[in-house]
């Protein structure tokens, strides 16, 4: 907690930084402590007129309210807390032309978004992670440039959008892409401590709150004032933090010490180590400085691989600071400062232990007798990942915005007009004008007046975009997919196709089936990490119960149904096509799996089966498994490489 109070009080000193990620489990308090902050600035002055809070002694002179005078009223007040939605749409962020305006008086006016209400204060944005990747975009791309640029419906507008942009995120429920991560300046995670004494002071201050809030307020009053007058000091000395070369020298180093991608680390470490100088009381940055802004600025810029987690290792940043600063002063003694030359004469305990704490646990040959036979389970290792092919979902859904399969989304290309089903959503002003044009004579509308609307005028956009989808693997991991290193090949597939599920925003699960029952290793979830994890560390061993996959597969597609209705499922089978069962199983094995899928296919799931059967003698099970579930067939080869598989999947349905 003490990281994210430190890095929250560096962005309010210097909001240039870029703004604060917060990660973290949940229940850890990361939306109170954002929120408190707001109460904490220092209070500013601004335009009364101005729905931009221009700064009366430094109006923004390309302000749209403006140009503001010298003598204009002013209203002085706290800094600006405001939330902003997950599901809220990009004219509600950035602004758009006032419709009503136009259509009523034919007014060109631009009607402001969030990001001007945010000007000068906090924009708070909880589940960042859930936030679509384009709204996203905006968010940075105005808290970077301290701008933000609005190029839409006739509207040509810029103004200021200088603010603390603050993010939440769990991330058990899916992680931002790399390339929105390095966005963000800073990155804490915050964890619930586990000391007893400080979970019980955390729960007696809540109770204390809960009782009587205006008295633990005036507790924490002088708290609170010396917090917010550290902030109003620093912001003051800021201007005059110095930045020797030295240190400029010692943050290039350690940039690319960690090869971080791009400029972009360089720049946030240097503003944040001159905003820590000033939050010290300093007017030079020193190395404690640069420490202290490398630790919050790296962790998430060190990931390579999407399933990577941001981590630090601190020891490689101490490293990484003491070689890249000025080299030491020398010795006046001449002494080497070590403590032991590099010959023998060590203890020789001491070299036997060492010895066998480098000695991988592999290549030490267990004793005979100690447990030998068949091992009946194994865990075998991915092959290496590649590009895989697009599964999608036929038809056109209304799901959330993602990046797979064709819907009805907030954004993207219109394709059309209709009637508003239920609350209007984007308005399509041509379709709308075009619909009460031929009635302006019998409404009374007279030269010079404004166009005369009804509500059956109405007309709302129609815009198709992709969607992301419930992606459920449903994996055989039985002792047949151990045989001949096939599921080393296997769980590359698989892990390939979750890295595309990753890249296009889907929601993962893992039903794997082996031994005598199915199993759900990951229940649907937007975090394909924890998929990726479960993956790799899959034992393979014992039967192959096929019915018992499917049914799993179908009851927790129902249930995903329930909970989330318009997210479209697309049921990813990998399986050789054989079924067996435990002695005492009444009934056909392989008839039982074909009524599964004839049940699947009944509910209407799209899949997709990837057949894993290998070697010179072939009995295609597979295929009819895949025709009984009304879906494409693909060998493991098959899933590499570009393209798509939507004719596929929907050539076989007009088929069905």
């Amino acid at each position: 907690m003490d990281d994210l109070k430190l890095a929250l009080a560096l962005n309010a000193v210097a909001p240039q930084i870029g703004g604060v990620l917060v990660r973290g489990e949940k229940g850890t308090a990361k939306s109170t402590v954002v929120r408190a902050l707001a109460a904490l600035l220092p209070e500013q002055d601004v335009v009364a007129t101005c729905r931009f809070a221009c700064d009366p002694a430094a109006p923004d002179p390309d302000c749209p309210d403006g140009p503001h005078r010298a003598e204009a009223p002013t209203d002085r007040r706290r800094a600006r807390l405001v939330e902003l939605p997950v599901g809220a749409a990009e004219d509600r962020v950035v602004g758009s032309l006032d419709l009503e305006r136009a259509l009523t008086e034919g007014v060109r006016s631009f009607e402001p978004g969030l990001l001007a209400a945010a000007h000068r204060g906090v924009l708070y944005v909880d589940e960042v992670n859930l936030l679509h990747d384009h709204l996203v975009d905006v968010l940075l791309d105005a808290a970077a440039m301290g701008r933000c640029y609005v190029e839409r419906e006739g509207v040509s507008v810029s103004h200021a959008a200088r603010f603390l942009l603050v993010g939440t995120m769990n991330p058990e429920e899916g992680e931002l892409r790399p390339q929105l991560l390095d966005r963000f300046g800073l990155t804490v995670h915050v964890a619930a401590s586990r000391e007893p004494a400080v979970r019980a002071e955390i729960v007696r201050r809540g109770m204390q709150y809960e009782a009587d809030p205006d008295r633990f307020a005036a507790v924490w009053a002088p708290a609170d004032a010396e917090f917010a007058e550290c902030i109003a000091s620093a912001r003051e000395l800021l201007p005059h933090v110095s930045l020797p070369d030295a240190e400029l020298e010692r943050i290039a180093g350690v940039c690319a010490e960690f090869e971080v991608d791009g400029m972009r680390a360089d720049l946030v470490i240097a503003r944040a180590a001159r905003a820590h100088a000033a939050w010290q009381g300093r007017a030079q940055v020193t190395a404690d400085d640069v420490r202290a802004a490398a630790r919050l600025a790296l962790p998430h810029r060190r990931r390579r691989d999407p399933f990577d987690a941001p981590g630090l290792d601190e020891a490689q940043l101490d490293k990484a600071l003491e070689e890249s600063g000025p080299p030491p002063e020398p010795d006046p003694d001449g002494g080497d400062g070590g403590g032991g030359g590099g010959g023998g004469g060590g203890n020789p305990a001491t070299s036997a232990e060492s010895s066998a704490m480098t000695t991988d646990p592999a290549d030490v040959t267990p004793p005979a007798g100690a447990g030998g036979g068949v091992v009946p389970e194994q865990v075998t290792p991915p092959e290496a990942t590649y590009r895989a092919k697009l599964l999608t979902v036929p038809g056109i859904g209304t799901g959330t915005p993602g990046r797979r399969s064709r819907a009805e989304t907030p954004s993207g290309h219109t394709s059309g007009a209709r009637r508003p089903i239920g609350r209007l959503g984007a308005l399509h002003a041509a379709a709308t004008l075009r619909a009460a044009a031929p009635f302006q004579r019998e409404r009374g509308r007279e030269p010079g007046q404004g166009l005369r609307l009804r509500p059956g005028d109405l007309r709302e956009a129609v815009r198709e975009g992709r969607e992301g989808n419930l992606v459920l693997f449903c994996v055989d991991a039985s002792g047949s997919m151990g045989a001949r290193t096939r599921m080393g090949a296997v769980k590359a597939a698989v892990l390939s196709l979750l890295l595309d599920a990753y890249q296009r925003r889907d929601k993962v699960g893992l039903v794997t089936f082996r031994g005598a029952d199915a199993t759900l290793d990951l229940p649907p979830t937007s975090s394909v990490e924890a998929g990726a994890a479960r993956l790799r560390n899959l034992p393979t061993g014992g039967r192959t119960p096929l019915a018992a996959g499917l049914a799993e597969a179908r009851h927790v597609l129902a249930v995903e149904r329930l909970r989330d209705p318009a997210r479209r499922p697309l049921l990813v089978l990998v399986t050789d096509g054989r079924a067996t069962a435990a002695p005492g199983t009444p009934g056909d094995p392989l008839a039982l799996a074909h009524r599964a899928a004839a049940a699947l296919a009944a509910d209407g799931v799209a899949a997709v089966v990837v057949d894993c059967e290998d070697g010179p003698v072939r009995l295609g099970l597979a295929g009819g498994i895949a025709t009984l579930l009304n879906a494409p067939l693909l060998r493991l080869h098959e899933l590499e490489g570009g393209g798509g598989l939507a004719g596929a999947v929907r050539s076989v349905r007009r088929a069905a």
